[in-house]
């Protein structure tokens, strides 16, 4: 785990305005710290995924974080709720029309500060073509 002193410095690398308002908010809750931690790291190992993967990875009614980005390829058969930094505009639009529930981490860290609940899907996504899960 990153002490909250070197999540604080590489934060100070970061120039999105909403991941770090989002780092920091995380920071200064003790059970979002780790979510602090995953943002804070390389852009390169940023978490990436497609609604295909969550869909094969969640159950019906869960709460699923991704600490990086959701992607359009694939589909969403259940209601779930997904919470992640940032969504691509199609993926949206399908997780709406699947009547799935969406937020930013930001959001649900005010809407659930004692992290109840919440299920990380935290797979890395390298450009070889290799996939490793963490």
């Amino acid at each position: 785990m990153k002490s909250k002193t070197k999540i604080s410095k590489q934060t100070k690398k970061k120039t999105s305005s909403e991941l770090v308002e989002t780092i920091n908010v995380c920071k200064k809750n003790e059970k979002w710290l780790g979510v602090a931690a995953k943002l804070t790291g390389s852009r390169r190992k940023r978490v990436v995924m497609n609604l295909g993967e969550i869909n094969k990875e969640s159950k019906e009614g869960e709460t699923i974080l991704i600490p990086g980005k959701i992607l359009s390829q694939g589909n969403i058969d259940k209601k779930i709720k997904v919470v992640a930094i940032d969504f691509s505009e199609s993926a949206k639009e399908k997780l709406l029309n699947s009547k799935c529930d969406i937020k930013t981490i930001l959001e649900e860290i005010k809407l659930n500060p004692e992290f109840k609940n919440i299920k990380i899907l935290n797979k890395l996504k390298i450009t070889n073509n290799l996939e490793v899960t963490r």
